[in-house]
């Protein structure tokens, strides 16, 4: 990721702090002018002491400031707070509705769990920039205003101290170099680290039955060391920057001391003022504070490449173009869509006759998924075009386009709150009498009616089975409507009377779509019309399915059990 693609959304970012920073800077400036004014105030009061001349008043205007100084340091905390709020809930918000506009390009790209790394801790440290800045450009103005203080007191403190500056410049260059590199290495293996743990989490049934917990725990942690590695560059980075100060710090106050030991004695300065010089020494060299916000800043810019890295991805683009009333007719031309490994499917043409049901069938990596995937625009072809009633899908509006097409998964993901929720969820709204007609169309009405609260069950705390999940599916891709329905292996795990039972409203009230069906059963294929036979990156064959079933090559593509079988026979009225 280019630097400047960081740092433009480091800017967006603080800028949505609003008001808030502009309210951080003035109470910061206010800490900074009373932290510079505070020592020689201290100075002028212990004169005042020995001198036993207006001792109450230089008390009092200590106590003043010291009690202004706590005040609007409560005061900057919380407007730095409610600002780096306002920054990170506007990168999530960002972030998440542009991993959202990439649709499931986004988890071929990045991981899920490094994509949730990104979005949870990389959004709150970028979200720190604009405190982090103000915080260094006020960490910096208490040394600059202590090196002017000194020249104030005495023009030989001032010289003294800067002669010891280089070395300071030094240390903060030093740091900066070796933390920007800890940071990046650092925040990418808890990106992976992340990942692995996510896939652990959706696989830990498999997990748990083969026996592997300490094996997959190994393999989720084996980037601990590489992240303990630069973490300690990191802590290593600051250990020796302190080090280092630890020594030029005593140095060089001890120099300045000398030196103001010298004027006293002399009687160019008052104690008072040796005083108010030893504080201002510390604090022209208090680099801690520095290095501490332009670790801040440094870890801010470095998420924020991270988070700029998702958002350089295009999002998918739409048209704006309007459907012709028209079948549902799917168009396939010279089609070509790449895999990891190269294409699954290579300059593929094929027609789906609108209103048609459609079986797709094949060996494992046929491409079958896929072609459902590009049917209705969940992915792009690499070359070619899918055509929707003579009109291109990329020419589509969004909505035009999602109002055409209805999807059922063979592993659906139930979104929502309740089962209500899950089955309506999508564009537009369904009453209560379509969900529940589409849920007993899915034979998933009976086993949510002996739920708890029925269909307001809610989805989180009401396991189902695999087959009761297909069948809820089911019924949210049924109440979609739309012109065309694309169910990819839905009925994997449904038993055989259940199967038959969805077959029948497939061809039933359902026979005014066009459905094209991913299947590994030789009973949905006998109840197509039309059988697609993907091979070798192609189709392989067209035809019925009781053509096809004359070559073993197709019989061997359906379950062990189904190639033994003869071919189910259909008719007009559905499979007898």
């Amino acid at each position: 990721m280019r630097p400047g693609a960081a740092d433009r959304l480091l800017l967006a970012a603080a800028r949505r702090g609003g008001a808030l920073v502009g309210a951080m800077v003035i109470s910061s400036l206010l800490i900074t002018g009373v932290t510079l004014a505070l020592p020689a105030i201290m100075g002028r009061t212990v004169d005042a002491v020995l001198d036993d001349h207006d001792t109450a008043r230089w008390l009092a205007l200590s106590g003043a400031l010291i009690l202004v100084l706590v005040v609007f340091d409560i005061v900057d905390d919380l407007v730095a707070g409610v600002a780096e709020a306002r920054s990170t809930a506007w990168l999530r918000h960002t972030l998440l509705g542009h991993v959202l506009a990439l649709g499931p390009r986004a988890t071929r790209r990045f991981t899920g769990g490094d994509l949730v790394s990104r979005m949870v801790g990389n959004t709150a440290r970028t979200g720190n920039f604009a405190s982090g800045v103000v915080w260094v450009v006020m960490s910096l103005v208490p040394p600059l205003g202590a090196i002017a203080a000194l020249a104030l007191i005495d023009v030989w403190l001032c010289l003294t101290f800067l002669v010891g500056m280089p070395l300071v410049a030094l240390l903060v260059r030093s740091f900066l170099r070796d933390v920007s590199d800890a940071n990046e290495g650092y925040f990418r293996v808890q990106g992976t680290i992340a990942a692995r743990l996510t896939d652990a989490l959706g696989g830990i049934r498999t997990i748990a039955a083969a026996r592997t917990v300490d094996r997959e725990a190994r393999r989720v942690l084996a980037p601990l060391p590489e992240l303990h590695r630069h973490g300690l560059g990191m802590w290593s980075a600051v250990a020796r920057v302190s080090a280092r100060g630890d020594l030029v710090v005593p140095l060089l106050l001890v120099a300045v001391l000398a030196v103001a030991g010298l004027e006293l004695s002399q009687g160019r300065i008052t104690p008072g003022d040796m005083l108010a010089a030893s504080e201002y020494v510390v604090m022209a060299v208090g680099i801690s504070n520095v290095l501490q916000s332009v670790n801040q800043l440094a870890q801010a810019r470095t998420t924020a490449g991270r988070i700029a890295e998702v958002i350089a991805e295009p999002p998918v683009a739409y048209g704006h173009e309007r459907l012709p009333e028209g079948p549902g007719r799917l168009e396939f031309r010279h089609v070509t869509a790449q895999g990891t490994d190269g294409p699954v499917l290579e300059d593929l043409s094929l027609v789906v006759p609108g209103g048609a049901l459609v079986a797709v069938v094949g060996p494992s990596g046929a491409g079958k998924s896929l072609l459902a995937a590009l049917a209705g625009r969940l992915v792009d072809p690499d070359e070619g075009e899918v055509l929707l009633d003579g009109v291109p899908l990329r020419r589509l509006a969004r909505e035009e386009l999602r109002r055409a097409m209805a999807y059922g998964f063979e592993r659906p993901v139930l979104l929502g709150e309740t089962f209500a929720d899950a089955i309506g969820f999508g564009l537009g709204t369904s009453s209560t009498e379509e969900l529940v007609a589409q849920a007993r169309a899915a034979r998933a009405d009976a086993f949510i009616r002996h739920m708890p609260a029925g269909y307001a069950s809610r989805v989180a705390d009401t396991p189902v089975s695999g087959g009761e999940a297909q069948r809820i599916g089911l019924a949210r891709a049924f109440v979609q409507g739309g012109r065309v329905l694309v169910l990819d292996d839905v009925a994997a795990s449904l038993d055989t009377v259940t199967e038959h039972h969805i077959s029948q409203v497939l061809t039933g009230a359902l026979a005014d779509r066009t459905r094209l069906i991913v299947t590994h059963r030789a009973s949905t294929a006998a109840r197509a019309d039309l059988v697609v036979w993907l091979a070798d990156g192609g189709v392989r064959a067209l035809g019925t399915h009781h053509a096809l079933w004359a070559d073993a090559e197709y019989r061997a593509t359906f379950q062990p059990l189904s190639a033994t079988k003869q071919p189910v026979r259909v008719g007009a009225g559905g499979a007898r």
